[in-house]
């Protein structure tokens, strides 16, 4: 049976916890290493929700994208939504791995998992960070060509709405026919001069701005926002999958409550 330092291995040989980015606080941020591992949940976040489903269901180590701890932690109480998590995740003997901008990165992570879901073809890296020791590139977005071009940007709206199960794709549409598409998984709102320059004409993304909406427009550059959680959550699959190959006596299950942020009326 695998320990939680062994799944750690695993995950850092697949997207190594060594790229992320300077700000992240990704990597093994909650239990014990050696804690022998029978259940693993994979959720994109751990709200109070996925820690209590993962201490019900008896799961040892909650795998996940976003840190359970980004800022530093000066208090753990129950006064606190973060000392909550952790407090739930400590009593139950839960450990969290969160692999957060080093899988926006790699090579099947993030970007690759939403270029996949649109399924853009010819998949480029959009922006590239650095080469891993065996010479393999890693970067964050992705580029490549529309399934189907010439749709305008409203009727490429809806099929990235389908595709990604999204509540929402907000669109400015630059009045240029859908063919060289980049993504960004998350916040990559700031990456409009190297979509430009990749040759984009539309860029899927999340967490946009109103001014850097008006920029896409000024720019012509058809730009869709398909939200934080629909872009990102293309990954949690891949995951899953990624530890049932990697540990097939280790049960492994999807998280049931890690979107229940999206609800609305």
């Amino acid at each position: 049976m695998a320990d939680v330092r062994e799944i750690y291995r695993a995950i850092d040989d697949w997207a190594p916890f060594a790229i992320q980015m300077e700000f992240d606080n990704a990597g093994f941020l909650v239990g014990r290493g050696n804690r022998e591992v029978r259940k693993i949940l994979v959720s994109l976040d751990i709200t109070e929700a996925v820690a209590g489903e993962a201490a019900d269901w008896g799961a040892e180590l909650i795998v996940a994208h976003h840190p359970v701890i980004f800022q530093p932690v000066r208090s753990l109480t129950d006064a606190d939504p973060t000392g909550r998590i952790l407090l739930r995740l400590a009593e139950a003997g839960v450990a969290a791995i969160c692999a957060h901008t080093n899988l926006d990165a790699a090579a099947g992570g993030v970007n690759d998992c939403l270029a996949q879901a649109l399924e853009l073809t010819g998949v480029e890296q959009l922006h590239q960070d650095g080469t891993l020791p065996g010479g393999t590139p890693y970067g964050i977005g992705r580029v490549g060509r529309a399934h189907r071009p010439g749709l305008d940007a409203k009727g490429y709206a809806a099929f990235v709405k389908e595709k990604l199960n999204a509540p929402l794709v907000q669109t400015a549409d630059a009045g240029r026919p859908v063919s060289r598409v980049a993504v960004g998984g998350g916040s990559c709102g700031s990456m409009l001069d190297e979509v430009l320059a990749a040759g984009c004409d539309t860029f899927v993304t999340a967490d946009v701005k109103y001014d850097v909406f008006l920029r896409a427009m000024a720019l012509g550059l058809n730009l869709l926002d398909a939200g934080h959680f629909a872009t990102e959550n293309v990954v949690c699959p891949a995951l899953v999958r990624f530890l049932q190959a990697r540990f097939p006596q280790v049960e492994v299950r999807l998280s049931q409550r890690h979107g229940e942020v999206r609800a609305g009326v």
